[in-house]
């Protein structure tokens, strides 16, 4: 039986979401704000609720897809919250890449449930349109299982982490290390420049001999090192920041990784 799903936060990651989770033939309780992504949505099929306790109350699983742990407080904590109205037995996905501690901190003030899991993707809105994204889930073995199926509308690829806060560890060390290998790319490119190599040839060179990495993909893919830093480092910055936090609140130091990400030519924090 498709299970019903309660889904806040629609932008543009997740917009695309609820839609293929009602292509995919569930019951989408959607709170949304804007007027323009409500009438899209409830076109489509969805119900369409005015707060995050109504969505909350109705969902068997809930998908929250905001973009900072602030947003993710606001929206699971408190009275008015997803976790004050959801059944006990209801599951909490959420997709934001913050800081491990937030979620494990809501999880604790709410002993009973509902099951909160931690659901970082890595991926476009072009990904989840084509149902290509990846997630990484972090949770209880059997609320895993559960999810994992009605994540599989816009995934296909999710990696168990292990315990609630793991996938968000796993995604924020992934993230450092992407950043690191762009700093390490771009000053590649820079090095190739002065000894009279063109940025694009160089790149499209590395993308097919051992030097090649996701970082130098993408660099190309964006243009080049300047479509890269407006594209993607602005969203990259607030990854790289939560990595740093999490490390320093654990004592942990980052050593070399911290060096090439603070060493390169992007502002990354």
């Amino acid at each position: 039986m498709p299970e019903v799903i309660g889904f806040i936060g629609t932008g543009q990651m997740g917009e695309p979401m609820a839609a293929r989770l009602l292509r995919a033939g569930h019951e989408v309780v959607v709170f949304a704000r804007r007027t323009s992504v409500r009438e899209r949505l409830r076109a489509m099929g969805a119900e369409v609720v005015d707060s995050v306790a109504e969505a909350a109350v109705r969902g068997q699983i809930i998908v929250v897809c905001v973009y900072t742990d602030e947003q993710v407080t606001e929206v699971l904590a408190g009275p008015d919250g997803v976790l004050a109205h959801a059944a006990r037995d209801a599951l909490v996905v959420s997709h934001t890449t913050g800081s491990p501690s937030t979620l494990r901190d809501l999880a604790a003030a709410h002993p009973d449930g509902p099951v909160l899991l931690d659901g970082p993707v890595s991926g476009s809105p072009v990904d989840i349109t084509e149902g290509t994204l990846t997630v990484l889930l972090g949770g209880p073995a059997p609320a895993v299982a559960t999810v994992t199926t009605v994540l599989g509308a816009y995934a296909n690829t999710i990696v168990p982490t292990g315990e609630l806060g793991s996938a968000l560890t796993v995604k924020l060390l992934n993230n450092a290390l992407f950043a690191a290998n762009a700093q390490l790319a771009t000053t590649t490119v820079r090095v190739g420049r002065e000894l009279g190599i063109a940025e694009d040839d160089l790149l499209r060179a590395l993308l097919v001999c051992s030097g090649r990495s996701h970082a130098a993909s993408t660099i190309h893919t964006a243009g080049g090192s300047a479509g890269f830093e407006r594209v993607v480092v602005r969203y990259l910055r607030k990854d790289v920041a939560a990595c740093f936090t999490a490390a320093a609140d654990l004592g942990i130091e980052l050593g070399p990784l911290a060096a090439a990400i603070d060493g390169g030519p992007f502002e990354m924090r």
